[in-house]
């Protein structure tokens, strides 16, 4: 039978051609997000798409996200983590604390939630094992100005990979991280006409297509569960990332 993967995030954006891609190589997929017929949009009629409406940041709905899918396929072997919001723009000050923990609810929290279900649910299953993918974003490696919220956020997903990757090593759990760099997406598209840089000047920034990232994805997840990508990063080849521009 097809591996069951779970894709947060994946009524848009980065999650709707990664659950497309998925799709596409034969997994079974169950797709999240908050927004039934935005998922709808992405599942197309797909015999092995399952929609699930899911508030990532609400404990209930992820287990009732997790729930679903054991009752439709009886297993997990992937989660992809992929939903995030931006969150508060400002300097620490401007940022109001309430749009704080809404971006900490669901980058972060949300994050831990969706993983904490699949990781017990690959403990448990037979056979045993999966793979937890996390979407960090170039973000978890530097900021951008005025995205306390969101760099704080991605960073500690970074911590959170690296505590799955070796609390799941008992179980056959693998876990990697996957930080991107302007993929062209909905969510990214002022970058291309002007984001803010560290200077102060506003500049627009080169992007990539995302299915780039559903190809990085695929490669990712289809390694057996002895071999693992711990982190990898794929950005526009231009952005303003490495060195000092």
């Amino acid at each position: 039978m097809a591996d069951v993967a779970v894709v947060t995030g994946a009524g848009s954006g980065i999650g709707q051609v990664v659950a497309q891609a998925l799709l596409g190589a034969g997994y079974r997929v169950a797709l999240a997000g908050r927004r039934a017929e935005a998922l709808e949009a992405t599942a197309d009629g797909h015999a092995d798409a399952l929609v699930v409406p899911t508030d990532v940041g609400d404990e209930s709905s992820v287990a009732a996200l997790f729930a679903a899918v054991k009752q439709r396929w009886g297993r997990v072997d992937l989660l992809v983590n992929n939903a995030g919001t931006f969150g508060p723009s400002g300097t620490p000050d401007e940022v109001d604390v309430a749009q704080w923990r809404a971006a900490v609810d669901t980058n972060l929290t949300g994050s831990f939630l969706c993983a904490r279900e699949a990781f017990a649910a690959m403990r448990a299953q037979d056979p045993q094992g999966g793979r937890i993918v996390n979407n960090g974003s170039i973000s978890a490696h530097v900021p951008r100005p005025g995205s306390a919220a969101y760099t704080a956020t991605k960073h500690a997903i970074t911590g959170l990979t690296r505590s799955l990757s070796l609390d799941g090593r008992p179980f056959g759990i693998a876990c990697g991280q996957i930080d991107i760099g302007n993929a062209a997406t909905d969510m990214t598209a002022g970058i291309a006409t002007g984001a803010k840089q560290a200077d102060g000047t506003v500049r627009g920034e080169p992007t990539f297509d995302a299915r780039h990232v559903a190809d990085a994805v695929l490669y990712m997840a289809g390694l057996p569960l002895e071999a693992n990508v711990q982190f990898l990063t794929i950005t526009a080849t231009t952005m303003p990332f490495i060195g000092r521009g």
